[in-house]
């Protein structure tokens, strides 16, 4: 299937670590992007900045400061421009901290969704790619398909990740809209989240803190890199009806243990290992099934944003 490209699209989270990558693969294909962030202390927001900084000046690139939540922001931003597709990546983040503050992670990840689809609708919008997450295989043999069902999430943020793709599909089935939900695996790259389990061993090693591992350290992810993730995100802008597509590596998974050896050689320390209990709302491993990838989004040999 060739993709066909819009001429505008509205991305939110540009300030994000997959929005900011998906924004520069956009205006590199010549499509004029809105970006929409609210830079919120989630994490560090000079992270954010940052990104955002290397983003400026660039030609067709607008940057909004803003919430998804605000519907009349929104609403303003739908009727100054007109968008050929939402390319909706704003979201609270992160399995652990879902569990101190669920409220909030319902209200942008499901709430923030709703608004988008709503003014979509009103505004004529055809076209969303909506970022989800693997975390919504959890309990699932190896490697994790589009096809299982994943009706039970063991996490607020995976609940609210669901509830977004739910609310999608209704919207595809009584409006028409066209939606590709892209279900990230574990991302990786510069300037990354600071929680991100490889960020946080690499801190902790330099600076001789013992790593908190919980579980054993044989929990393992399929590790993809962020600009990978990002030419998946920016292909899944053709039409597909209403479809669910792994954005992953489709590689052996790498142990937690292996991230801490690699770091360990890298930084010419010994990490010291500290065990807890495994954590009750992690998925013990990952790793994607991405042949729906190739067949919808690339072609052989392997899936259009590995060959890059």
């Amino acid at each position: 299937m060739q993709n066909q490209q819009p001429e505008k699209v509205l991305l939110t989270g540009v300030a994000g670590f997959i929005g900011s990558h998906t924004a520069r693969q956009l205006l590199a294909q010549g499509i004029e992007v809105v970006g929409i962030d609210s830079v919120n202390d989630a994490y560090d927001p000079e992270i954010k900045h940052h990104r955002l900084a290397e983003l400026e000046g660039r030609e067709g690139l607008r940057i909004v400061r803003g919430d998804i939540e605000d519907r009349d922001l929104l609403k303003e931003l739908f009727k100054a421009n007109d968008f050929g597709a939402v390319v909706h990546l704003a979201a609270r983040a992160g399995v652990r901290y879902s569990m101190e503050n669920p409220s909030v992670y319902l209200q942008t990840n499901a709430q923030g969704t709703l608004n988008l689809l709503e003014l979509m609708r009103d505004r004529g919008v055809k076209k969303m790619v909506l970022a989800s997450t693997s975390s919504l295989y959890a309990g699932h043999p190896m490697p994790f398909r589009e096809d299982m069902p994943v009706n039970c999430p063991i996490s607020p943020y995976a609940a609210s990740k669901k509830a977004a793709e739910l609310m999608a599909h209704s919207f595809h089935h009584l409006y028409d809209l066209d939606i590709s939900v892209v279900r990230y695996f574990t991302v990786y790259g510069p300037a990354g989240r600071p929680d991100m389990c490889i960020f946080r061993f690499m801190r902790w090693i330099d600076e001789g803190t013992p790593i908190e591992l919980f579980g054993d350290g044989t929990q393992s992810r399929d590790f993809t890199y962020v600009d990978d993730i990002a030419r998946g995100t920016v292909a899944a802008m053709q039409p597909v009806g209403y479809e669910i597509v792994n954005i992953g590596g489709g590689m052996e998974p790498v142990s937690l243990l292996q991230v801490i050896g690699m770091l360990e050689e890298l930084l010419g320390k010994k990490a010291e290992l500290l065990h807890r209990d495994p954590f009750a709302a992690d998925v013990w491993e990952t790793r994607a099934e991405i042949s729906k990838a190739e067949e919808l989004l690339g072609g052989n040999p392997g899936p259009a944003w590995m060959r890059g």
